[in-house]
């Protein structure tokens, strides 16, 4: 199974557009986005510094916009990821680009988005002088111990020996002088705490606008940043995005569940490097593609043909499915065992495994067409468990 990954804040460097933007089918997309943006993306990707790449409002667009176009490169044709990308997952900003991907929103609906999470989030960021520090090696149990002794939050949650603190500068400097053992502490050049709640006021903000915003459910299993679930209700995912940007980034179980899919190879979207590079160091004997310059869109293209298996979610539109979260063991919700038909936001059961226990729910309602599983079964994340069809459809 192949699924794509995006980067997050941080994967960007000086001038890593500079080769894309070479290609004129490319350097017109991007343009509209940049355009869709209110920025001069391409100035930003090619020309500007470090310094000012790493401000909020303008990486965060960037590094959207590429991944989107970048993506379109290695699928021309769209309707081929389709049948080969098994599943989508993207780091904290990165959401947008997968969630895009997937079709839960449009690419024009994710730059705005983007747009203004970055501009929200500067802005939260620059009422309360706060930082990240990567937590780097350490027992893991000891290393949470120790934020939640001075009050900071596991923003990112990378795998084993890979924490990310963020909060307060008085926080981080207490924690740098009193830090865990055998862990190496490397503070982060980020403009404040992000997915902690210090960046509360950017998500009330972002959810506002989202009200407006028309989703579709993901045609691709998209793996939550939040729990590692596997998401596929549209509004469920534009929820998530929004209520992220203040929630720790939990890569840790979003690796879980690519396990759990049986994931085969990983490919990230430029600039990319760094979420290869973790899954290197955490899913043993899964192959890997950075794919950083448009020079390798041939390989590419060869590693998901490769890996890919095509989603396991059917895309008939008359037809609604109703998929497993998570791996476990499917408990069938007794009212909804023998239901003719089920409402929207109807239980029909949950999934149990050793982490947890997650109630799973009708979300479109309508008449009850097949139970694909039965009670007692293993699932895994995003296998059909009923299928439904909407009513008012012919």
């Amino acid at each position: 199974m192949l699924v794509i990954v995006a980067p997050g804040q941080g994967a960007q460097t000086p001038g890593f557009l500079t080769p894309w933007l070479e290609d004129p089918t490319f350097a017109s997309r991007f343009s509209w986005l940049s355009t869709v943006a209110g920025l001069d993306l391409a100035h930003y990707g090619t020309e500007a510094d470090a310094e000012t790449i790493r401000e909020t409002q303008i990486a965060q667009p960037l590094l959207v916009a590429t991944g989107l176009i970048a993506a379109l490169e290695l699928f021309p044709h769209p309707g081929d990821a389709f049948d080969q990308v098994g599943a989508v997952a993207g780091h904290s900003v990165g959401e947008l680009a997968a969630a895009a991907g997937a079709r839960a929103i449009s690419a024009e609906q994710a730059m705005v988005l983007v747009r203004e999470r970055g501009k929200a989030m500067a802005e939260a960021a620059a009422a309360t002088p706060t930082g990240m520090t990567a937590v780097l090696g350490g027992d893991r149990e000891e290393v949470l111990a120790s934020l939640a002794k001075h009050g900071l939050t596991a923003a990112n949650d990378n795998g084993p020996g890979q924490i990310v603190a963020a909060g307060t500068m008085e926080q981080l400097a207490a924690l740098a002088a009193d830090p865990p053992t055998k862990a190496r502490l490397t503070p982060l050049s980020v403009a404040g705490a992000f997915h902690t709640e210090h960046m509360a006021p950017a998500v009330g903000h972002l959810a506002k606008l989202a009200v407006s915003v028309s989703v579709h459910d993901p045609r691709i299993p998209l793996i939550s940043n939040k729990d590692g679930r596997v998401i596929h209700s549209g509004p469920d995912v534009l929820r998530r995005i929004v209520g992220q940007i203040a929630s720790p980034v939990r890569w840790d179980l979003c690796m879980e569940a690519m396990t759990d899919l049986g994931v085969t190879g990983i490919i990230e979207m430029p600039p990319a490097g760094v979420l290869t590079g973790i899954a290197k160091r955490n899913l043993k004997g899964v192959e890997t593609f950075a794919l950083k310059t448009p020079d390798q869109l041939d390989d590419a293209r060869a590693f998901c043909q490769k890996h890919g298996e095509g989603s396991i979610i059917d895309t008939t539109p008359t037809w609604r499915l109703v998929v497993s979260p998570s791996k476990g063991t499917f408990h069938i919700d007794g009212a909804a065992a023998d239901a003719p038909r089920l409402d929207v936001g109807a239980a029909i059961g949950d999934v149990a495994s050793s982490r947890d226990r997650v109630s799973v729910t009708a979300d479109h309602g309508g008449e009850v067409v097949e139970w694909l599983v039965e009670d007692g079964d293993l699932v895994s994340p995003g296998q059909p468990l009923l299928r439904l069809h909407p009513e008012g459809v012919s």
